[in-house]
């Protein structure tokens, strides 16, 4: 399922950076736009570790369908970039999607875990103790920001988290093949 993942990178790079300006624009604090800028180098990465990835396994990206599952959570993440949505909801959604992964990719290097070997580097790249407190900078900005928020927004943005979620597991199933 690679070339659904970089689809989806595609799609999120766009969401970083309509995140990134909205917190140019809102955040009381300039720290934001840092860790929401490091997030957007770390994803040109990611595109070239996708295209690095699909050549070894000889999958060729441009040819690749995006799956009906894929399109609807792309499309969910570009309703995110309206000026309609405020920053307390973007980041709150950026934070969800980044944990998701980082929380599912950790818990693949588990000692226990049975994540085959030639899984490891992957996990490793999301579930590494790096991520890991990226992700709790987001936390800690959406925290930050969702406490001087509405009930409005606050509504707003717990229905984004669970949209998220369910995106998330189906997408996941997607991967595995059980949708």
């Amino acid at each position: 399922m690679q070339g659904q993942d970089y689809i989806f990178v595609r799609a999120f790079v766009h969401f970083v950076a309509s995140t990134f300006v909205k917190a140019w624009k809102e955040s009381d604090d300039n720290g934001d736009t840092d860790v929401i800028l490091s997030g957007i180098a770390a994803l040109n990465d990611e595109v070239s570790w996708f295209k690095r990835e699909a050549s070894k396994w000889e999958v060729d990206l441009h040819t690749v369908v995006p799956q009906h599952t894929n399109l609807e959570y792309c499309r969910f993440l570009e309703s995110l970039t309206s000026p309609e949505v405020n920053y307390a909801e973007a980041i709150t959604a950026f934070w969800a999607i980044e944990a998701v992964y980082q929380d599912s990719f950790a818990h693949c290097l588990e000692n226990d875990s049975k994540t085959p070997q030639e899984l490891k580097e992957t996990c490793q790249r999301w579930g590494n103790d790096g991520f890991g407190q990226y992700c709790r900078s987001l936390q800690s900005i959406a925290n930050r920001r969702l406490e001087k928020a509405s009930d409005e927004v606050i509504a707003k943005a717990e229905v984004i988290l669970l949209k998220i979620l369910d995106y998330e597991v189906e997408f996941w199933n997607m991967s595995h093949g059980t949708v």
